[in-house]
C-alpha cells in the first residue's frame, strides 16, 4: 500500500473545530486560517507590546548540528568534572549512570557535576539512571571455576552448598517454576548452553549442549520462558528512590518482559521521571506494542538480547523495534557494542562505524556508548567519533529520503494533525526552524516524530521537561519563562530563535502551541511568523 501524502489542506479540513478545542492556523497578520480566533484564559489581563521584555530565555552557549542524540555512560574513566565536561563538549547530550556498578556517593558526585555543567553552559542536560534489574546468576563453586564437557549431565538446584562439575546452586525458584523439558539455559553470556531434560519446583537436570568454563556468580539467561519475577528488585527500588531524590530525568527499566513491568514502575515513579523500557528479553517481543505504548522511551539493549537470540536475528529485531517506536512516537535508543573497539583503540572498526550509521539511517532518536566512555581509554574520542558519523549520515541525501519514506501516518487527533501540518508548512515555506511551546513535552515529542527537515526548538517553562527533551531527535530544548498570551508566545519564539542562532532577520518560523497555555497535550495552534 502506498504511503498517504501529507497534504496541508487535507489535514486542515480533517480537523474538527469546536468551541472547546479550537484549532487555529494563522500567518503574520494574525488572521485565522480556520476562521476562528485563539482561545485565551478568561482571566487573562491586558498586556502591552512591552510585556514580553521580562520573559527570560536561559541562554545556551552551544547547539548541536545534528538530529540524532548521543548518550554517554559515566564510570571510573569519566567521573571527574573535567572528563564529564570533555564528553559534553565532544557531543554527549545525555549522561547514563549504570547502577549495576558503583556506589551511591559516586553517582551523587556525578549528578552534582552534571548539574553544575548544565548551569555553566545554559544547556539542559538529561540524566539517565539505568537500574540493574533482576539479573539471574548461579551460585559459587568449591574450586571457583569448572569446565563443562559437551554431553555431560549438570544439575541446577536451590541447595546453597558450593558446586562442582556435577551441580551448582541457582538461587531463583522463579526460574524452576517457569522451566519445561526441552528449554535452553544460557550461562556466562551464552558461552555455555544447557538443555533441560527434567525439572521440578527446586531443580533442573540438564544436558550440556555447548561446553566451556563456568565460574562463580556467572549470569544465566532463560530465552524460552517468561520468568515470573518483578523487573524491580529491592536494590532497584532503593536506587530508584535515590535517583528520584537527586532529580534524574529518565529511568531505564532492565529486563522488561511484560507491559505490567512498566505499570509497576510507573506507580512508584509517580510522574517524577520518564520511564525507558530496556528490551533485552526475547519474551518482551511478544508484547512489544503494549510495552512501547506504556513506556516513554525504549532502548534496544543488544547485549543481553544478543545472548538469548541468534546473532542473525538481532538486526531484523532492531529494525522492528525502531519501526514500532517511531509509529508510536516514542524515542528509541540503540545501545551496546556500538564502538566497542574504542575501549582500547583511538579509532573504531569500519563495521562499528557502519553499525552506528545504520541506526541513524533507521531513524533512531539516540545511540549509546557504554564501556567506551565508562572505562575506555578514549572516552571523549569515542563521543567525537559518534558525532562525526551521525553528522555525515544526516548530510547524505539518501538519509532525507529515508526519513520521508518511513514517516508514519499521524493519529486522527487534532494534536497529531497540527504537528503533521507544521512539518509540511515548514518544508513548504523553507522555515528556518519549528518552534514548539510545551509544558510536559508532548507537543515537542510529536514534532520530533514527524522527522522534519528543519531543526526543532522546544521551548518550555519547566526545566525538568527541557532536560527530558534532550533525548528527542532533532530537538534543541530551551528553558524559558512561561507565556500567558498569544502575542507573548510569538515574541518569545522569535527572540529565542535569534538568541539560539536558529534564525536571522528575514527568516520565517513555524510555531506550534496549545491554548489555553499550560494545558498538557492541547496542541491546537499553528502560526507562521517572520523574524524582524
Amino acid at each position: 500500500m502506498a504511503r498517504p501524502e501529507y497534504k496541508l489542506d487535507a489535514l486542515i479540513s480533517a480537523v474538527e473545530v469546536t468551541a472547546r478545542d479550537r484549532v487555529t492556523f494563522s500567518c503574520d497578520n494574525g488572521h485565522s486560517r480556520a476562521g476562528t480566533q485563539p482561545v485565551y484564559p478568561q482571566t487573562e489581563p491586558k498586556r502591552t507590546e512591552q510585556s514580553t521584555i521580562g520573559h527570560r530565555i536561559m541562554p545556551s552557549t552551544m547547539r548541536r548540528e545534528r538530529n540524532a542524540k548521543i548518550i554517554a555512560t559515566l564510570g571510573p574513566a569519566t567521573s571527574s568534572p573535567q572528563a564529564i565536561r570533555e564528553l559534553f563538549l565532544a557531543g554527549a547530550d545525555v549522561f547514563r549512570l549504570n547502577f549495576s556498578h558503583g556506589e551511591k556517593d559516586e553517582h551523587r558526585a556525578r549528578i552534582e557535576t552534571i548539574r553544575a555543567l548544565e548551569k555553566s553552559t545554559g544547556r539542559p542536560i538529561a540524566i539517565l539512571l539505568d537500574l540493574q534489574g533482576p539479573k539471574l546468576r548461579i551460585g559459587r563453586f568449591l574450586r571457583r571455576r569448572i569446565t563443562l564437557a559437551e554431553g555431560a549431565d549438570f544439575r541446577l538446584d536451590l541447595n546453597p552448598a558450593e558446586g562442582d562439575s556435577r551441580r551448582v546452586q541457582l538461587p531463583h525458584p522463579e526460574v524452576f517454576a517457569a522451566l519445561e523439558p526441552g528449554m535452553n539455559l544460557l550461562v556466562n553470556d551464552g558461552r555455555v548452553r544447557l538443555k533441560v531434560s527434567d525439572c521440578g519446583k527446586d531443580f533442573a537436570e540438564t544436558k550440556v549442549i555447548i561446553g566451556g568454563k563456568v565460574s562463580n556468580r556467572k549470569g544465566v539467561n532463560v530465552p524460552d520462558a517468561v520468568v515470573e519475577i518483578s523487573s524491580l528488585t529491592n536494590k532497584d527500588r532503593e536506587d530508584l528512590r535515590f535517583g528520584l531524590k537527586m532529580g534524574v530525568d529518565w529511568l531505564a527499566l532492565s529486563f522488561v518482559q511484560r507491559p505490567q513491568d512498566i505499570s509497576e514502575a510507573r506507580k512508584l515513579v509517580a510522574g517524577r521521571a520518564s520511564i525507558m523500557a530496556k528490551l533485552e528479553k526475547p519474551m518482551a517481543l511478544n508484547s512489544l506494542e503494549g510495552i512501547v505504548d506504556l513506556s516513554d522511551a525504549v532502548m534496544v539493549a543488544r547485549g543481553d538480547l544478543g545472548v538469548e537470540i541468534p546473532p542473525e536475528e538481532v538486526p531484523t529485531l532492531q529494525k522492528r523495534i525502531v519501526n514500532v517506536c517511531r509509529e508510536a512516537g516514542k524515542p528509541v535508543i540503540i545501545a551496546t557494542q556500538m564502538l566497542e573497539s574504542m575501549i582500547e583503540s583511538p579509532s573504531p572498526t569500519r563495521a562499528e562505524a557502519s553499525d552506528v550509521a545504520t541506526a541513524v539511517y533507521d531513524g533512531a532518536d539516540a545511540v549509546m556508548l557504554s564501556a567506551e566512555t565508562a572505562v575506555g581509554a578514549y572516552p571523549s574520542e569515542a563521543v567525537a567519533m559518534m558525532d562525526r558519523i551521525i553528522n555525515r549520515v544526516e548530510r547524505d541525501p539518501f538519509y532525507l529520503q529515508q526519513m520521508d519514506a518511513t514517516r508514519k501516518v499521524p493519529q486522527a487527533t487534532a494534536e497529531d494533525a497540527i504537528t503533521a501540518a507544521v512539518r509540511q508548512v515548514a518544508q513548504t515555506i523553507s522555515a528556518a526552524t519549528i518552534v514548539t511551546f510545551t509544558s510536559t513535552g508532548s507537543t515537542t515529542f510529536r514534532a520530533s516524530r514527524e522527522r522534519p527537515e528543519v531543526p526543532i526548538m522546544g521551548l518550555t517553562p519547566r526545566l525538568d521537561t527541557a532536560r527530558r527533551l534532550a533525548l528527542a531527535w532533532g530537538v534543541h530544548s530551551v528553558h524559558t519563562d512561561d507565556v500567558q498570551t498569544f502575542r507573548d508566545m510569538v515574541s518569545l519564539a522569535i527572540r529565542a530563535a535569534r538568541q539560539e542562532k536558529f534564525a536571522e532577520p528575514g527568516d520565517t518560523m513555524a510555531i506550534t502551541a496549545g491554548v489555553p497555555f499550560g494545558t498538557p497535550g492541547a496542541t491546537n495552534i499553528l502560526r507562521i511568523a517572520r523574524v524582524e
